[in-house]
């Protein structure tokens, strides 16, 4: 579609075309029902098809091994910060985190709420431009759990690999990276991811979690924010984000039918490649913020000399199409979100538009 925006936003972000045009056929009669998929009951017959199919294909490209129960929650990746440490911690242990960023701060944060908790490793001392080193984690024997922050999208750092935690289980806040590449999911005793960046459009969050680790919390947890209550009811104890678990499904077809997780992975390294390439090569115009080991495929954050060249570029960008390029509020600079859906032509557009910028303004 010629008025379609090169849509770099944080997220919500882009969803894929193809996807949005067979929703829009869809929306207002789904399956020769008479009604919408978003009027229809969540117990009857035509949504559960769409419920257990979206399971499925999750199931599926993520290869998540026997032994997981996939949920589909509400609150956000947000409400999950909460929710693991009132569901985890167990009297005499802790809750360990890895500090890399705006949304793991936030995680810790949230943790201190209830119970004692312990930063295993931390790079707040580089302005949290990098990820710490696997071999500088120090967990604690008695700690619950090990947390992670697979993506920072604030500050454009990523996880190349996973620690390997042994009896204490992983947990990874894959929001901003969830099917952006392959993973063993066996590694972590649960993932959990907000859609609304790589999996569809914000309203349902993503829980992949051990079977094990699924029993009554030890703290007096309301009902909705227990995992045994949605994991006993396959996420339809209450009225569940119809609309936005169906559109999940359809970006999960989409993502499938481009080579699944290996085929996201070849796609996005693309269009880093393409991004970073421009920034390397403008001989410090550009700046990238993360170190270049832990750069991420997702969110490629980089600086210019004064603000007010920051400034120029996001609104000139605009004029040309561009859509959210100005960096998170709370750390300035320039952002260019490349999710799953941002096609390769959008990032070679904006490339483009940088080098051209540069050669105007510099």
């Amino acid at each position: 579609m010629a008025n379609r925006a090169y849509n770099f936003n944080a997220g919500p972000a882009a969803l894929p075309l193809e996807v949005l045009q067979k929703a829009q056929q869809e929306f207002v009669e789904f399956d020769n029902s008479g009604m919408s998929l978003m009027e229809m009951s969540h117990r009857g017959a035509i949504y559960e098809k769409v419920h257990y199919e979206a399971e499925k294909l999750l199931k599926e490209l993520l290869g998540v091994p026997d032994g997981y129960k996939v949920l589909f929650v509400q609150g956000g990746a947000s409400t999950q910060f909460a929710m693991i440490p009132m569901n985890l911690l167990r009297p005499g242990t802790k809750a360990a985190y890895v500090a890399t960023g705006s949304w793991a701060t936030k995680a810790i944060q949230e943790a201190k709420l209830f119970g004692e908790t312990v930063v295993a490793a931390s790079s707040e001392a580089n302005a949290y431009k990098h990820i710490p080193a696997i071999g500088e984690l120090n967990v604690p024997a008695d700690a619950a759990y090990v947390h992670l922050t697979s993506n920072e999208t604030i500050e454009g750092t990523q996880w190349s690999e996973y620690p390997d935690t042994g009896s204490i289980p992983l947990i990874g806040d894959l929001s901003s990276d969830i099917l952006c590449r392959p993973i063993n999911v066996s590694q972590f005793g649960m993932i959990y991811a907000g859609a609304q960046k790589n999996l569809g459009p914000s309203g349902v969050t993503i829980v992949i979690i051990r079977e094990d680790l699924i029993a009554k919390p030890s703290l007096t947890v309301p009902t909705m924010l227990r995992y045994d209550t949605h994991a006993k009811a396959d996420s339809l104890y209450n009225t569940p984000p119809t609309f936005a678990i169906y559109m999940a499904g359809e970006v999960l077809k989409w993502v499938k039918a481009n080579g699944g997780a290996a085929g996201m992975e070849a796609r996005n390294r693309e269009k880093a490649d393409l991004l970073y390439g421009t920034i390397d090569d403008s001989q410090g115009y550009y700046r990238g913020f993360a170190e270049r080991g832990s750069r991420s495929l997702m969110n490629v954050t980089f600086r210019l000399a004064t603000e007010e060249l920051e400034k120029l570029f996001v609104k000139e960008s605009e004029a040309q199409g561009f859509v959210g390029l100005k960096g998170h509020r709370s750390v300035g600079g320039l952002r260019a979100s490349i999710y799953n859906a941002v096609p390769v032509e959008s990032v070679r557009a904006l490339e483009d538009f940088m080098r051209d910028f540069q050669q105007r303004n510099g």
